[in-house]
């Protein structure tokens, strides 16, 4: 079978109808460019149309396959045969089109419930804003699948007005959902600039103590949470004693955050701390960010404990003979978590054993747990 040759004659047919591809195409409810691929050989019509083309150019089914006219025509029984095929072949078109139309149904819902749920549970996030622009481009995309092979979008084509609805209602979706990510990506980049230009700060001196903590200019500033009650453990002011050793690390890419220790021997004004810290006492810690007790060695003389804040508590060596210093050791942070390693900043004799504040630690995963019960939220 010649298929160039076949080309070659449905277009002398069509020519000699005096009808363009378009007329053509409009007659058999298919596209320009089917008819097109007919005409050059590129490709050949369905079998369901076979008989649909030979009757309305009133030729034979075999002369158009053939490329060429024959001097009879098609006995009865040959056209019988053909008209069967291609009711055959329609049927199972339909059959087919059918489950397509099914499926691309079910493919718009589905795609649809997926795109409300990702968007009612979604929180700014690179990963997250990206499967919430593919799932709605998936959603358009199926969406105009289904209309094609239902036949909807043909008939839509038709109606001019309809079609410039269709369109601008899609651009607006389309922009709304570009629009909601553009501006959850931007609180993204902003935290992680944030994030990531937040100096991280070591000091080193004890002059710069209450440019830190217990300080009323502090209100207002970043540096405001140095005044919080946690904080009332550590000395109002430090000026004048013998600060053997001290650091304060400070950081806030968007909560503050303070690892801070210090050993100050008090000599004669010993008695006097150990006094005001016995006022504050122990208050109960164990539990809290998986701590076990006090640091090995050392016995507690005050403690502030919070389950969301952190520590703040001071200590002396268990060997208390002649001691006349006391260390202070602050480790406040907020959500439940610090975002670097303490152990980077803090001498490990200090800290409160089992103490984990890594961002996800069981503690914090114990009071999210908590708090979502307590809203009735889905975690």
């Amino acid at each position: 079978m010649d298929q160039i040759k076949t080309g070659q004659f449905l277009k002398t047919l069509r020519n000699e109808k005096g009808m363009t591809q378009e007329e053509l195409a409009r007659h058999f409810n298919v596209s320009s460019r089917t008819v097109s691929r007919w005409e050059t050989g590129s490709n050949l019509p369905d079998i369901s149309l076979l008989t649909e083309i030979a009757d309305f150019y009133d030729v034979d089914v075999r002369e158009i396959i053939d490329g060429e006219r024959k001097s009879e025509m098609m006995d009865k029984e040959v056209r019988e045969v053909a008209d069967k095929m291609a009711t055959y072949a329609g049927h199972e078109k339909t059959h087919l089109m059918t489950v397509v139309q099914i499926a691309g149904v079910v493919g718009v819902v589905v795609t649809l419930v997926a795109v409300v749920l990702q968007t009612l549970t979604y929180e700014p996030d690179l990963r997250k804003s990206g499967a919430l622009m593919l799932t709605f481009l998936s959603f358009v995309l199926m969406s105009v699948i289904t209309l094609f092979v239902t036949g909807i979008l043909q008939k839509i084509g038709k109606r001019k007005k309809l079609v410039k609805v269709v369109k601008i209602v899609t651009i607006v979706l389309i922009a709304l959902v570009t629009n909601y990510v553009i501006v959850s990506m931007s609180v993204v980049s902003l935290a992680a600039l944030s994030f990531f230009a937040a100096p991280k700060k070591v000091i080193k001196d004890p002059a710069e103590y209450n440019n830190y903590f217990h300080n009323e200019s502090l209100k207002g500033t970043e540096y405001s949470y140095g005044n919080l009650p946690i904080f009332d453990v550590m000395p109002e002011n430090i000026s004048g004693l013998d600060v053997e050793e001290f650091q304060i690390f400070y950081y806030n890419p968007w909560d503050p955050q303070y690892i801070t220790y210090m050993t100050i021997d008090y000599k004669d004004a010993y008695d006097k701390e150990m006094a005001r810290l016995a006022a504050i006492g122990v208050e109960e810690y164990a539990g809290n960010y998986s701590v076990t007790g006090e640091p090995v060695g050392y016995d507690l003389l005050a403690m502030d404990a919070d389950e969301h804040d952190g520590f703040v508590y001071a200590m002396i060596p268990e060997d208390r003979e002649g001691n006349t210093k006391i260390t202070y050791v602050g480790i406040v942070f907020c959500d439940y978590f610090l975002d670097v390693n303490v152990h980077d900043y803090m001498p490990d004799k200090y800290l409160l054993p089992g103490f984990d504040a890594s961002i996800n630690n069981p503690h914090k995963k114990k009071m999210e747990k908590e708090t979502y019960a307590q809203t009735g939220l889905p975690e």
